[in-house]
């Protein structure tokens, strides 16, 4: 009697993962990726699929044999984006600084320990970084946007995340040691806003600014990504207040509409 809980619990979790991943990309994942970055065993994770497929919440690409997010997920989106009504305060924000820099923009949530792109707004300059889109998810600390809202976590809940650094960076950790990332973190809360100089792909660089809930907490960022010549030290400073005046700009809205309530 006691187990069940559990168990129900953890097929809960395993479902979430399983979506979570396919969801991380519009062309969706294949069988071998969702094994492999679930760690569940293969029989497992076909199940799961069947199941979810035949409740609409996830689809079998024929062409591309990929599993992709199914039109229940797409009915379930609408319903829920009436309660946080972030587009219609981020949007407006990420077409200034596009049409102001030239450059992508990008309108982030954190999500437990990761943050999760969910808006995006294309700049004027003809070459840009492919690094992030809506949906892509990186681990707190790493990226412009989770290392803007690291920054401005409290102390413990930073040091719980250093403490098991390696684990928590995954396949980013090479590139975002923890010594650098505590440097990150540190020049970000001096400056105000971060930089990501190429470390999640070579030459794609972004910045990033944190934006704050009612509680003053950092739930979500504004970022800007492109080629490496357009960010520039000479640049930074200027990128950097227009990111800072824009986060602002959404904080303030989101506390006045009573939206920045993290979910």
């Amino acid at each position: 009697m006691n187990s069940l809980p559990v168990q129900g619990a953890q097929v809960v979790s395993r479902v979430a993962a399983l979506l979570r991943i396919v969801g991380r990309k519009p062309e969706g994942s294949t069988l071998v990726e969702l094994v492999r970055d679930s760690g569940l065993t293969r029989p497992t994770v076909h199940r799961l699929l069947s199941s979810l497929a035949a409740e609409g919440l996830l689809d079998h690409d024929p062409g591309s044999g990929n599993w992709v997010l199914g039109p229940e997920i797409l009915l379930m989106g609408s319903v829920a984006s009436a309660r946080f009504p972030l587009e219609d305060i981020a949007r407006p924000s990420l077409r200034r600084l596009a049409e102001e820099t030239g450059e992508s923009a990008f309108f982030s949530i954190r999500r437990g320990d990761e943050t999760v792109c969910l808006l995006r707004e294309e700049g004027s300059f003809p070459v840009r970084s492919f690094v992030l889109h809506e949906g892509v998810r990186f681990p707190l600390g790493v990226a412009s946007a989770g290392t803007a809202i690291m920054a401005f976590l409290p102390a413990e809940e930073q040091a719980e995340l250093l403490a098991g650094w390696a684990a928590h960076a995954g396949n980013f950790a090479a590139a975002h040691t923890e010594c650098r990332v505590r440097e990150n973190l540190e020049t970000t809360r001096q400056a105000g806003y971060s930089v990501n100089p190429g470390l999640v792909l070579e030459g794609s660089w972004g910045m990033g600014a944190a934006v704050f809930d009612q509680r003053g907490r950092p739930a979500w960022a504004l970022s800007l990504t492109g080629i490496e010549t357009r960010f520039r030290a000479d640049r930074q400073g200027r990128l950097g207040q227009l990111l800072m005046d824009e986060a602002h700009r959404i904080s303030t809205l989101l506390q006045s509409t009573g939206s920045g309530r993290q979910a």
